[in-house]
Order: structure tokens, then C-alpha cells, then sequence
């Protein structure tokens, strides 16, 4: 079942569900107001007849006159008298007066509702004055008349009901169309996805959750799109530079067991050759880490790290590189900072991205630590040339590599370890003129 019929059947179900409970509240309610209702105008009537016969009659002939008046008014009613436990009076025949007296206790003040046969009566008693004299007058209508003003009001009320449904269920049909059509555009374009059609992605109109949703998707799509580029990219530029060495050490090869050269070029060929392969391995070895990186990122042995500590031995580990090239490495850690990640990773990361600045810095690299808010905060500047802002989106991707570069794979493996470590990599442009690698680490 679609789900705009599933969320119409279960609108109308909840629908009828209530309408039944209200109307059946409502159905007992009726009868409840006009039975009180039906009291309080037999009480009404019955007291203005009490006080109109205490006024005007008192003689047999005043109450003879007074039994014409009655039954000229059609009213059921007795006098009945407490003292004795008796009917005096009646507007009724006297075997429905006997029957009424058998059935029912007349002197039972709180009951309400009499019964003949299968019939029920309302009733309202009024005492005359002096209450000492025990007259009552006892007024009945028969329930049957209240039933059917019940009837015909309930009649009315269900069909206002019926057309109050009526216009919900359409009410409601409406709504989730408007609700389902977003999701039924949304599922088309996650078919675009599944085929790889980005470029035919259009954004659908939608409010709420399902706004999120459809911004979920298209974000995924545009990260997808930027994956797949990015591999697409990748294996090109993995083919280009596993292919550059191997076609050297072919070369190399052929011509040495062609005999094509010389002694002397022989051995220049060997150590071509010896070089090339150390740079496939260590391309290979990086190609490795990072795959392992991706795959496998809760690999890891993460403990409290010394801030002071690894900086430290970056600058160890940084000095032979720039001696050769006569670099100014200046460093500072402002506080006594920890951090909790993989040591062995995350000295290889940030070894990276001092490298990547030793190499293109023209005189001085920094390195400064310290604390911003919540966040360890982690500053590499070189005075290089620095990085072209268009570059600056793609310079941690796959062999991308600048100026000087080697294997385009350091700053991918600095970001994937970084990232793995609860912290982020970006770049900017230094106040020394080249780059600025800024690395944060949440400490919460």
C-alpha cells in the first residue's frame, strides 16, 4: 500500500474512532440535559399550581373545579399524602394509579425515574405549606416523549457530523498528497543518484523534516559526485605516477640487456633504477596507509599525548631537512597541552604538514601551539609562496601535489589522521607570505 493510502486509511480510522466515542458521549449527554431539563419545568409547573391551590381553593366544589382545570391541561400528576402513604388524587385512572403505586415507592423522595410496564416516567415532587400537612404533589412525563426529541436531535448531530467527515477526509487527502509528493519527486531524484546522473539533480520544494531530508540528499549527492571525481582523479594521477618510475626502470632495463650502453652508463642506469624503485615503494606504502586509513579507521591506539613532547620530536626529526636547505624552524607550545590520539599517526601527520612547509618555505617555518576556547589549536607557516586559493579545496586530495611536491599522498595522510584523531586541517594564507596550516583538536 502507498504510503498517502496508508496515511488516509489511518487518518479515517482515528477519525471514525473519535466521531463513535463523541457520539456515544454525546448520545447520553442528550438524554441527561433533557431529562434535568424536563425536572426543572415539572417543578416549575408544579409549584405554581401548589401556591395557585393554596390560594384559590379549599372547598369540595373549589377542588372539583380545580380537577377540570387539570385535566384541561393534560398533566399526569398525583397528591399524594405522606402521612398516610396514600394517592388522594390522581388526573390518571386508578388502576394505572394502583399499578404506578405497586411498581414504584412513593414515598422514596430521591427517586427520580418511575416505571409501568416497560415505560419510564420523569418526576418532579412538590410539598405544600405547612410541610407538616404532608401533601405532595407528584408531576410525571413520560419518557418515550424525551427519546425522541433525543432521536431527532442525534439525527442532526450525525449528519452534521457525516458532512464535518466528509470535508476532514478530503481535508486530509489533500494534506498528504501535498505531504507524499515532495517524497515521491524525492525518490526520483535518488534513482538520478543510483544511476550517477548528477548533473540532472534538481532540487525539490518541500517544508519541515522532509526540507531536511531532501537537503540531506542533496548534499550526499554533491559529496558523492565530489567522491567519484576525486577517485576518478586519484587513479589517474595513481597511473601517471606509478607509471613515470616503472617506465624509467623499463628503459633502463632494456637498455642494459641490450647492451646498448656502456660500463659507465650501466652503473648511472642501476642507480636510476635503484632510486626509481624506492620511490615506487614508497608510493605504494603511502597508496597502503591511506587505504588503511579509510578502511580501518578504528585501528588506532589512542593515549594522552605530551603537546610539548611531539613538537619536540617533529623538531628532531625536521633537522636534517632543514639543514640542507638552511631553514629557520621556530617553534612554541604556549601551555602545558595533552591531547588523546594515536601517537605513532599522529607524529607522521604533523611531520607532514612541517615537511610540506619546510620544502616550499623560502627561509622561516613556525610551529606555534596553544589553546583557543575548547580547542587545542595548531599553527604550521612558511614563507613560501604559498597556495593559490583554488588549489587551497584540493590540496589534501590524492596526488595533488604543489610546487616541489613529492608524492602528492603527505597531506592526504596529515587530513585522514588528523580527522581520525576528533580534529580538522584547513589552509590559508600566512602572515610570513606562504602558507598557513591550521589544525584544531576539541579537548571536551
Amino acid at each position: 500500500m502507498k504510503l498517502q493510502s496508508q496515511l488516509n486509511a489511518a487518518f479515517t480510522t482515528l477519525l471514525l474512532i473519535i466521531l463513535t466515542a463523541a457520539s456515544f458521549v454525546i448520545y447520553s449527554l442528550i438524554l441527561d440535559l433533557l431529562i434535568k431539563d424536563e425536572q426543572r419545568q415539572l417543578r416549575e409547573t408544579g409549584e405554581l399550581i401548589v401556591s395557585f391551590l393554596n390560594e384559590q381553593y379549599g372547598t369540595p366544589s373549589d377542588l372539583r373545579q380545580f380537577n377540570e382545570f387539570l385535566q384541561e391541561q393534560d398533566l399526569q400528576l398525583f397528591m399524594y399524602d405522606r402521612n398516610q402513604d396514600a394517592v388522594l388524587f390522581s388526573t390518571m385512572s386508578m388502576s394505572v394509579v394502583d399499578e404506578f403505586f405497586r411498581q414504584n415507592d412513593f414515598s422514596a423522595t430521591n427517586e427520580t425515574l418511575w416505571h409501568l410496564g416497560n415505560d419510564r416516567f420523569v418526576t418532579s415532587r412538590i410539598l405544600f405549606f405547612p410541610e407538616i400537612s404532608g401533601l405532595e404533589l407528584i408531576l410525571l412525563t413520560p419518557m418515550g416523549d424525551l427519546e425522541v426529541v433525543q432521536q431527532n436531535f442525534f439525527i442532526r448531530l450525525f449528519l452534521v457530523f457525516l458532512i464535518g467527515a466528509a470535508a476532514a477526509v478530503l481535508l486530509s487527502h489533500f494534506m498528504t498528497k501535498k505531504l507524499v509528493t515532495p517524497l515521491t519527486q524525492l525518490k526520483s531524484q535518488l534513482k538520478k543518484v543510483e544511476k550517477r546522473k548528477f548533473n540532472e539533480m534538481q532540487r525539490v520544494k518541500a517544508t519541515g523534516e522532509i526540507k531536511e531530508v531532501e537537503q540531506g540528499v542533496y548534499d550526499m549527492a554533491q559529496e558523492l559526485q565530489r567522491y567519484m571525481n576525486t577517485q576518478q582523479t586519484f587513479f589517474q594521477n595513481a597511473s601517471h605516477e606509478l607509471k613515470t618510475p616503472l617506465m624509467t626502470i623499463q628503459g633502463y632495463a632494456e637498455g642494459i640487456k641490450d647492451g646498448i650502453f656502456d660500463e659507465k652508463e650501466n652503473e648511472k642506469g642501476l642507480e636510476v633504477m635503484v632510486t626509481e624503485v624506492k620511490r615506487l615503494k614508497g608510493i605504494i606504502n603511502e597508496m597502503i596507509l591511506l587505504a588503511k586509513l579509510d578502511s580501518e579507521p578504528a585501528i588506532s591506539e589512542p593515549v594522552e599525548i605530551d603537546v610539548n613532547k611531539l613538537i619536540g620530536q617533529v623538531v628532531d626529526r625536521a633537522i636534517p631537512l632543514i639543514n640542507e636547505k638552511g631553514i629557520n624552524l621556530q617553534h612554541s607550545v604556549k601551555d602545558n597541552i595533552k591531547i588523546v590520539a594515536d601517537e605513532e599517526k599522529l607524529l607522521r601527520a604533523v611531520l607532514n604538514v612541517v615537511f610540506n612547509g619546510i620544502r616550499h618555505a623560502n627561509s622561516i617555518v613556525k610551529i606555534e601551539v596553544g589553546r583557543k576556547k575548547n580547542m587545542v589549536e595548531m599553527l604550521v607557516e612558511d614563507d613560501g609562496d604559498g597556495i593559490d586559493p583554488e588549489e587551497a579545496t584540493r590540496i589534501f586530495h590524492r596526488f595533488v601535489k604543489g610546487k616541489d611536491g613529492e608524492t602528492g599522498l603527505g597531506l592526504a595522510i596529515a587530513r585522514a589522521i588528523i580527522e581520525q584523531s576528533n580534529g580538522t586541517i584547513s589552509v590559508g594564507k600566512s602572515e610570513l607570505g606562504g602558507a598557513k596550516f591550521i589544525i584544531l583538536f576539541r579537548t571536551d
